[in-house]
């Protein structure tokens, strides 16, 4: 069985999702399911199917969920440290061209966020980090077809 890496704060939303899912949307549903029967017909009751097919996709999300959860393996990131990047680093880059900077912190598929700064370990921009130093370059394609060049300006651990 494959393991996830993952950081806490992953795993904890993870978790709450669940959680959610489990207390709060399933009885929910059941609710309206049981409400929707009571208006009759049933092959022609719309309310009564698109109930059926909420509680469809909550019961696959939770087996999802928990499958995640068990085979999740939580990175201490304060834990770690180098001069590489690695996965829960945070690593700073200036655009080549234009001296932009950005920061990333390279997170777990599950977790990320581009618009919160966390880069899935999985995309091309992090798979080009990973073993990077302080002052290397890093060319990665673009959507778009081209390429663009950035360098590694600094690195954190937190």
């Amino acid at each position: 069985m494959e393991k996830i890496p993952m950081t806490a704060a992953g795993l904890t939303r993870l978790q709450d999702e669940l959680r959610n899912l489990k207390v709060v949307e399933r009885p929910a549903i059941i609710k309206a399911i049981a409400e929707a029967r009571q208006h009759g017909d049933l092959s022609e009751n719309a309310e009564y199917h698109a109930a059926r097919e909420r509680q469809s996709f909550i019961e696959g999300r939770i087996v999802e969920l928990e499958d995640k959860i068990s085979r999740t393996e939580v990175i201490d990131v304060s834990k770690l440290s180098g001069k590489n990047v690695t996965f829960g680093t945070t690593v700073t880059l200036a655009d080549e061209d234009t001296d932009e900077k950005s920061v990333y912190q390279i997170v777990g598929t599950d977790e990320a966020d581009i618009a919160q700064g966390r880069l899935s370990v999985t995309s091309p921009l992090a798979r080009a980090l990973i073993g990077k130093k302080v002052g290397d370059s890093v060319e990665v394609s673009t959507p778009r077809g081209g390429t663009k060049s950035y360098e590694v300006v600094k690195l954190e651990f937190r």
